[in-house]
């Protein structure tokens, strides 16, 4: 397990995680899993696509689950990255 990617539901993080915090630990993950800081040139696009994907599917997990004795709470969507890195 990454030890920079903290844990994003509640109790243990007091509010809803945000968009960057949901972002940020699919970086480190990506980062991890490809064992790249920063893409070079040529996967910079594939790269990419991997943190956005995995940023979608971990705000669609925390937005589904039910924490026992919380209610669910909603987690913003991720939005895709625009090409060209904007």
């Amino acid at each position: 397990m990454c030890r920079s990617i903290k844990t994003l539901r509640p109790p243990v993080l007091p509010e809803e995680a945000t968009e960057e915090e949901i972002r940020a630990a699919a970086l480190q993950y990506v980062r991890k899993v490809s064992g790249f800081r920063a893409p070079a040139a040529h996967n910079r696009e594939v790269f990419e696509h991997a943190v956005e994907a995995i940023a979608v599917a971990t705000a669609d997990l925390l937005g589904g689950l039910e924490v026992r004795g919380g209610a669910r709470t909603p987690v913003p969507a991720a939005t895709p990255a625009t090409p060209g890195g904007a």
